[in-house]
């Protein structure tokens, strides 16, 4: 399960997309995530699903790396599909067994909603499958530049935002070798009872937590080194450049945006 997890991972290929500005890849997230919940009807999320296809299949990045990281929240789905086919009421009544009723309503809403979540996930990854960490944080740097009026410190802010993304592939890894090295050691995490389950987690959690204290403590201590002093004054050795292909693709988002919309 651990290593079906794959957010904040870099799939490293040379394509389209990820020669794209990552100010663009950004901004086109927002679009999508405004269009995939403006659409209400079966074409609209059919068009969503088409051109998400598109942008997987022009990335090159493998669709089963992308559908993988769905495992994780498996759990998640599940329940909100049942909370949703079980407590939403309507007028159609299409099952009833003593006090649980089904009805159509509920069912449109749990079908809707496992459908959004899906696309948006799959959708969401590609910007950090795409996106190497440098330069997802001069982007979201660059973006929240204006914010400096306000005295907002957006360096600081981005770099944040880079280490926890690029730090959740790592822990993911430590997770693994500790419960590896747990279970050679007789430890038992897939039997029992959720309070037993849990209880097993206890051997994992206490040397992960002690391992991201110590590689934070590294990580503090190697930008001291190099004498870190946060975004003032800094220059960047391959600066971001819009290209015609970013406007084109900025473009296609307001397209693709008033498509939705109209549908």
């Amino acid at each position: 399960m651990i290593r079906d997890i794959t957010i904040g991972q870099y799939y490293p290929i040379q394509s389209t997309i990820h020669n794209l500005d990552p100010r663009t890849k950004i901004i086109w997230i927002f679009i999508y995530i405004a269009a995939l919940f403006s659409v209400d009807t079966f074409y609209g999320y059919i068009f969503v699903g088409i051109i998400l296809l598109t942008v997987i299949s022009i990335s090159k990045v493998p669709i089963k790396f992308m559908v993988k990281g769905l495992k994780t929240i498996m759990f998640f789905l599940v329940f909100s599909v049942v909370l949703n086919l079980f407590f939403i009421r309507g007028e159609n009544l299409i099952f009833e067994f003593g006090i649980l009723r089904i009805y159509e309503e509920g069912v449109a809403i749990a079908v809707t909603m496992i459908v959004r979540l899906v696309l948006l996930i799959i959708g969401s990854s590609i910007l950090t499958l795409t996106t190497s960490p440098i330069r997802l944080t001069d982007g979201i740097e660059l973006l929240l530049n204006p914010l400096r009026i306000i005295k907002v410190p957006a360096h600081e802010i981005a770099m944040m935002m880079s280490i926890a993304l690029r730090f959740i592939p790592i822990l993911l890894e430590e997770t693994d070798k500790i419960i590896k090295a747990q279970t050679a050691r007789g430890a038992d995490f897939e039997t029992g009872n959720i309070i037993r389950r849990a209880k097993a987690l206890v051997p994992i959690l206490i040397p992960l937590f002690i391992s991201a204290f110590i590689r934070a403590e590294d990580l503090a201590q190697a930008m001291e080194a190099r004498c870190y002093r946060g975004g003032q004054g800094r220059t960047k050795l391959n600066p971001l450049k819009f290209k015609t292909l970013d406007f084109i693709a900025l473009l296609l988002g307001v397209v693709f945006l008033s498509i939705c919309i109209y549908l």
